[in-house]
C-alpha cells in the first residue's frame, strides 16, 4: 500500500473521567458509535450550525481519552474553544508537540490487520479504503494522498471550504457518519436536524473532472450564474460545494457547467446516498 506522512496535522488529546460525555453534548459525531480502530470524521459548530472546526476523532488506548486530529495551523483556537467549553468537566485537553500523522490507502489491508497502530478512517468506503496512524513512520511527501482524496470525494477545510462557512451536509458529514442524528443535543444541533429532516440541502461536495482546472477557490458558473465553488484539484480532478439543484437544471437544459472557461464534468461521489434533485428544495435552514 502507498503511504504518507502529513506535516501539516496537529493532534489535540482529551482525557479524564468525563472526557466522552464531554465531547459527546458538544461535537457533532455519535461517540456510543466510536469504535476502537476507526478514526471518524466530526465537527465542532457555531450555534448557528456551521463548521467552526472540523477534525478527526478516535479512541486512545486508555479507554478514557480521546485524540483529536485537526489541522495544525487552527490547533492553538481549537484548544482555547473546548477550553471554554469544559467549565468543571474532569477533562484534560492539551495539544501534542510534533506529532506523527501517516496515512495509508488501497485495497491491500495486510498493514492495517497486521498493527494495531493503523486506525480505519471511515470517511473513506470499503471500495477505496484508508488508514491512519499516529505510531507508524511513512514514506511520501502527501502529494499522492491528496489525488487519492480528491478523487474519493472527501473534502477538508482550508482549500475546500472555510470553517465558519459551510454546514456538515455542504462537506457530506451526514453521508459519513460525522453527525450523529440519533445522539442527543450538542452545539448547533437544531439546525442541523432541522437540514436533515427537512431535506433541504442544497450545496453538497461534487467531483468534477476538467482540463486544465483553474485555482481553489475559481467560481463555478452555468448558463453565467454562479453555482458554487471549486475546492482542491488533482490529476484532472477537483473537489467543488455546488448548488446541486442548478447543476440538474443546467444538466437538463444542457448548459455547460465551466470554472474559469474551463467545461467540467460533474458526478456525485460513488459511496454518497443524495442524489440530484428533481425539483428546486426549499430554502437552507
Amino acid at each position: 500500500m502507498p503511504t504518507a506522512h502529513l506535516d501539516d496535522r496537529a493532534i489535540v488529546s482529551v482525557t479524564g473521567a468525563d472526557a466522552e460525555h464531554f465531547l459527546q453534548n458538544i461535537v457533532t459525531a455519535d461517540l456510543d458509535a466510536l469504535a476502537h480502530g476507526e478514526a471518524k470524521p466530526s465537527a465542532l459548530l457555531t450555534p448557528q450550525g456551521k463548521i467552526l472546526f472540523d477534525f478527526l476523532i478516535s479512541r486512545t488506548g486508555d479507554h478514557q481519552g480521546f485524540r483529536l486530529e485537526c489541522r495544525a495551523d487552527i490547533a492553538d483556537d481549537f484548544l482555547r474553544r473546548l477550553m471554554l467549553y469544559r467549565l468543571r468537566a474532569k477533562v484534560e485537553i492539551s495539544k501534542q508537540e510534533e506529532p506523527l500523522v501517516a496515512v495509508s490507502w488501497g485495497s491491500d489491508s495486510a498493514a492495517s490487520e497486521n498493527d494495531s497502530t493503523w486506525l480505519r478512517d471511515t470517511r473513506f468506503p470499503d471500495s477505496a479504503p484508508a488508514w491512519r496512524s499516529y505510531a507508524a513512520t511513512a514514506a511520501g511527501d502527501g502529494s499522492a494522498w491528496h489525488a487519492f482524496r480528491v478523487a474519493s470525494g472527501v473534502a477538508e477545510s482550508g482549500t475546500d471550504y472555510a470553517l465558519g462557512d459551510a454546514f456538515p451536509h455542504d462537506v457530506l458529514l451526514d453521508q459519513t457518519g460525522g453527525v450523529g442524528f440519533r445522539k442527543g443535543c450538542y452545539v448547533g444541533q437544531e439546525v442541523v436536524s432541522r437540514m436533515q429532516h427537512r431535506g433541504t440541502a442544497r450545496r453538497r461536495v461534487l467531483i468534477v473532472s476538467g482540463d486544465p482546472l483553474p485555482a481553489p477557490g475559481t467560481d463555478v458558473v452555468a448558463n453565467g450564474r454562479p453555482i458554487g465553488t471549486l475546492g482542491s484539484t488533482a490529476a484532472g480532478r477537483g473537489l467543488a460545494i455546488l448548488r446541486i439543484d442548478r447543476v440538474k437544471d443546467a444538466l437538463d437544459a444542457g448548459h455547460p457547467i465551466e470554472a474559469g472557461g474551463t467545461p467540467l464534468a460533474v458526478a456525485i461521489p460513488d459511496w454518497a446516498t443524495f442524489t440530484f434533485p428533481e425539483s428546486t428544495p426549499g430554502e437552507d435552514a
